[in-house]
């Protein structure tokens, strides 16, 4: 076992080499350094993982590994610098919850000298929407963050995924471990601020620092986002007609890593998008209870700027429908989303309060059923909406909410809708409603996916069941 002397021997040799790294970074593409890149990255792992008493890298040295992600010429070098930093992301997380409380309960711990690939300085407002350019090596800040989400909308719009590099791939990748240090640092501020109510940790995250800046344009990046999010869904005629086993040599591990980077990223975007409605949440109930104040800036829920793109994109509707729903694979805000979507279409109360905490009945999913029983209302609804939208957007709510059922029979739900109605009467509302919709639209046909809603519900309220 290497003795405390070693190992900072061991460090200040890692420190060399990492000056050397960093300044030939911009180097021409050749096997040499290639070659030095992934020994530097595997002496990285090996001293910062393997070792039988691993030490975190330094600043520097994780510095080195982030920037080879960010100007490798190899692809076997950006992929490995990306699996050490998540690695290191990992085995030295930068912020965790512990239970050293001596109530019991959880705190927020943050290794304040841990690296992070953020930096936020100065604030100065940009003016309107830049084109995307290079992002400046160094710390990410918001506007890079942006440059790197225009980036991805250039890569989300190539049809040809031969026409991708390792340019892409980087870009790719780059969002993918900036998504999980951010949500690394999000997931335990917000799960110590649900026991505590301290804003002030969800103020200071990484997460809420970034969509606060005023170095972007708030909407303009979330609508690119959901532009990415339409992009990079890869049906099965894509991975056909493009099948890169056609390709041979290093191409075909090109266009093998291109194809799997768009799927995580797709993920990964979806990752994204989840932490910040979950932040939108905490903050709407800090701002209930009176603990935000004017520097905190006031910003449009994300899920009320994805309602107002499927209202007036209807190409987005159909690519939310088929694919975006299928991608927010959490229950939680896939029926979120298509409750708040029903709510735009049916009779508002009329009284609403800003701190109201009530439920209402038009805002839940056995209310949208009931609305849709009713054949004053339900026409009203599909004049609005296609009755082939309405077939799709209930089928989906009823998965979300079956998923939800589940997690409450496990203990793990929290939502008074699943506790309060029993499933029973969700089937048969549901039942109820798509023959509402028949006597509507006479000509209406039962699309596949309404149709497994209606057998799962049939099977459901079986007596056999």
């Amino acid at each position: 076992m290497a003795t405390l002397g070693q190992r900072r021997a061991t460090i200040v040799a890692m420190e060399e080499n990492t000056l050397a790294i960093l300044d030939s970074a911009e180097a021409k593409d050749t096997q040499d350094a290639n070659d030095d890149r992934i020994a530097y990255l595997n002496a990285v792992r090996l001293a910062s993982i393997l070792a039988d008493s691993p030490s975190p890298p330094t600043n520097k040295m994780a510095e080195a590994v982030f920037q080879i992600l960010r100007v490798g010429k190899s692809l076997e070098s950006i992929m490995e610098s990306f699996r050490l930093l998540n690695e290191l992301e990992n085995c030295y997380p930068p912020a965790y919850v512990s239970n050293m409380d001596t109530s019991g309960s959880p705190i927020l711990v943050v290794v304040e000298e841990a690296w992070s690939p953020f930096g936020f300085g100065s604030d100065v407002a940009r003016s309107g929407k830049e084109p995307a350019a290079e992002i400046p090596l160094g710390p990410i800040d918001a506007s890079g963050f942006h440059l790197l989400i225009q980036g991805l909308v250039e890569v989300a719009d190539e049809a040809n995924f031969q026409a991708l590099d390792l340019k892409a791939i980087r870009r790719m990748l780059l969002f993918q471990y900036i998504v999980n240090a951010l949500k690394g640092d999000f997931v335990p501020r917000n799960c110590v601020y649900k026991d505590t109510m301290n804003w002030n940790l969800l103020r200071e995250s990484l997460l809420n620092m970034l969509l606060g800046s005023r170095r972007i344009i708030y909407k303009n990046l979330m609508k690119d986002c959901l532009s990415i999010m339409c992009g990079f869904q890869i049906s099965n005629n894509f991975e056909c007609s493009e099948n890169p086993e056609a390709a041979s040599g290093d191409d075909t591990a090109l266009a093998i890593a291109v194809l799997e980077a768009r799927k995580s990223t797709c993920i990964a975007m979806q990752k994204l998008l989840t932490i910040i409605m979950e932040l939108d949440m905490s903050k709407n109930k800090a701002e209930m209870q009176g603990c935000t104040t004017r520097a905190d800036g006031v910003r449009t829920p994300l899920v009320e700027i994805i309602l107002d793109e499927l209202t007036y994109d209807q190409d987005m509707l159909s690519q939310f429908l088929q694919n975006h729903l299928q991608v927010f694979t959490e229950p939680k805000w896939k029926l979120e989303i298509i409750l708040r979507y029903f709510s735009k279409y049916t009779a508002k109360p009329s009284v609403h309060t800003r701190r109201s905490n009530g439920c209402t009945d038009d805002v839940t999913f056995n209310g949208v059923l009931r609305r849709l029983m009713d054949s004053t209302s339900s026409r009203n609804i599909i004049k609005k909406i296609s009755t082939e939208v309405v077939q799709l957007l209930v089928a989906h709510a009823f998965q979300a909410h079956l998923s939800r059922s589940c997690q409450n029979f496990d203990g793990i739900n929290d939502s008074d809708e699943v506790k309060a109605t029993p499933l029973t009467e969700i089937c048969k509302n549901l039942v109820s409603a798509f023959r509402s919709l028949r006597r509507m639209d006479e000509k209406m046909d039962i699309l596949p996916f309404a149709k497994e809603a209606l057998f799962t519900a049939a099977t459901i309220l079986s007596p056999k069941s």
